[in-house]
């Protein structure tokens, strides 16, 4: 980690914990917002979340943090290991899914760079699960895994659930979490939902009550 003693960018993802360390404990303690288990490319947006303090932990930001994060969404076999430069393909897309959401949710837009990556993305793999037949099973539909091609695979199933996410009935419920640092997306649950955790509306809360007793010593 950085010298403590330099001021924090909340918008930016410290080098030094993208280097495989997952930092679990802070991990573990931050649920999928509302709507990541059904949409895996929501999840996939909210992929480099804000902790406390403005730290920013990227679950992709090395080729073993990128790898697991595709493991445990099911988008890559156990025996899988990107290299870096899947990572960064995988990051960048990232960026460009979290860029359309965005917009989509302020009524903007939406970017041709975006919008280009997006659609490229969709094309890398096949779309129909192939034909196959193994003695064992005889034939069966599956789609190819080759070890050269997981990142394909994954940015492929990727940007076609952001595509379904952005064009379908649930797009209009799409909204950015209200807690500052936070920057997760989520679907909100309710009208009046603008927190993706519980932490985030304690945290919100809070700083509203804080406001309210300093304006109150202020005005007395």
């Amino acid at each position: 980690m950085r010298d403590m003693k330099q001021t924090a960018d909340p918008g930016r993802i410290d080098p030094d914990r993208a280097d495989g360390d997952r930092a679990d404990g802070d991990h573990a303690a931050l649920p999928p917002a509302p709507g990541a288990e059904r949409y895996p490319a929501l999840d996939f947006a909210n992929s480099a979340p804000a902790l406390p303090g403005g730290r920013i932990l990227d679950l992709l930001g090395t080729p073993a943090a990128a790898t697991e994060w595709l493991v445990e969404h099911g988008l890559a076999g156990d025996g899988a290991a990107l290299q870096e430069v899947c990572a960064a393909r995988l990051r960048d897309l990232r960026e460009q899914v979290r860029a359309l959401i965005a917009t989509r949710i302020e009524a903007l837009p939406a970017p041709p760079e975006a919008l280009h990556a997006v659609n490229d993305a969709m094309t890398l793999a096949p779309a129909a699960a192939l034909l196959a037949w193994e003695p064992s099973l005889g034939l069966y539909r599956a789609q190819p895994h080759p070890a050269d091609q997981v990142a394909d695979r994954a940015m492929a199933v990727l940007a076609a659930d952001a595509a379904d996410l952005l064009t379908g009935a649930d797009a209009d419920r799409l909204a950015a979490c209200g807690s500052a640092p936070c920057r997760r997306f989520l679907l909100r649950t309710h009208a009046r939902r603008h927190w993706c955790s519980v932490r985030c509306g304690d945290r919100a809360r809070a700083a509203r009550a804080y406001a309210r007793r300093t304006k109150a010593a202020a005005t007395s």
